[in-house]
């Protein structure tokens, strides 16, 4: 399911982004973009999104840029500069010519100390950071989620509406199924069995009886409607139970003896596609 979600966190060291991206998958595919200051974080990062997030190719990507003037205070390691000092005391007695130059001298490693990142403290920022987003993220396929799950309902009402119609065709069916064949029998000049005729004719409609494909087909219906309002993750769930629906919708294609029942088998196995594809995008 296609989502989108982002959010920012001022600390005091810097300011923290967050940004969740997310496009339609079969599984869950979660990619992580840290910077080095939160690499650590990657594992608590990928448990947190996947307590929340069970389906789709998802994108996260954390981003932090320090305060400005951090490490500004110039704290200057005083012992070393004395060392220095004396050093170049020892030198100029032997060098005259010899000059020390500030800058040269604060650039020296350890002279100047900048104030070391409290890393735990940044982590818990921006574990905090993402739950924020996160629950924006989760809301955003909520909404989008229940917008594709009105879909599936109208869908699965036509498909109930087909059922209903097939069911009252059926009586006609079988009638007219008798006629043809006493019809053609009548252009027989052998007389034949009415025994036989019965047994012919009974076997004739076993082949082409379909009550158990339509009952099947309505208690698919059911049970999607159920699965549709539980409320967890049901996407493979419908994903397996919509290949069930496409089984009894050819059955009842290859069984047809009518037009409007080969039509019908048309018309599901269209409906139960755009289904298939519509799961594709729900969780």
């Amino acid at each position: 399911m296609t989502a989108f979600a982002a959010g920012e966190r001022s600390t005091p060291w810097g300011v923290l982004g967050c940004e969740l991206r997310a496009v339609n998958h079969r599984f869950l595919e979660l990619g992580v973009r840290l910077p080095e200051e939160l690499r650590a974080l990657e594992p608590a990062l990928r448990e947190r999104v996947g307590q929340k997030v069970a389906r789709g190719k998802v994108d996260l990507t954390l981003r932090y840029r320090p305060a400005t003037g951090r490490g500004a205070e110039l704290r200057v390691n005083h012992r070393l500069v004395g060392q220095l000092s004396e050093l170049s005391l020892d030198l100029g007695s032997r060098f005259p010519g010899l000059r020390v130059d500030l800058t040269e001298l604060l650039r020296f490693p350890g002279v100047l100390e900048e104030e070391e990142l409290d890393a735990a403290s940044l982590q818990a920022e921006a574990l905090a950071l993402l739950e924020t987003t996160l629950a924006d993220f989760v809301a955003a396929r909520e909404r989008e989620g229940a917008k594709l799950g009105e879909l599936m309902r109208e869908r699965l009402e036509r498909i109930a509406a087909i059922v209903g119609e097939v069911r009252g065709w059926l009586p006609e069916i079988r009638a007219g199924l008798r006629q043809k064949l006493d019809a053609r029998l009548a252009e027989l000049k052998q007389p034949l069995d009415p025994g036989r005729l019965e047994q012919e004719l009974v076997l004739q409609l076993q082949r082409l009886d379909v009550d158990e494909e339509l009952d099947r087909l309505a208690t698919h219906v059911e049970e999607a409607r159920r699965v549709l309002g539980l409320p967890e993750a049901v996407g493979r769930r419908l994903d397996f139970l919509l290949q069930e629906f496409n089984r009894e919708a050819n059955t009842l294609g290859s069984k047809s003896v009518d037009a409007r029942t080969s039509q019908s088998s048309v018309e599901l196995k269209v409906l139960i596609e755009q289904l298939r594809e519509q799961v594709q995008n729900i969780e």
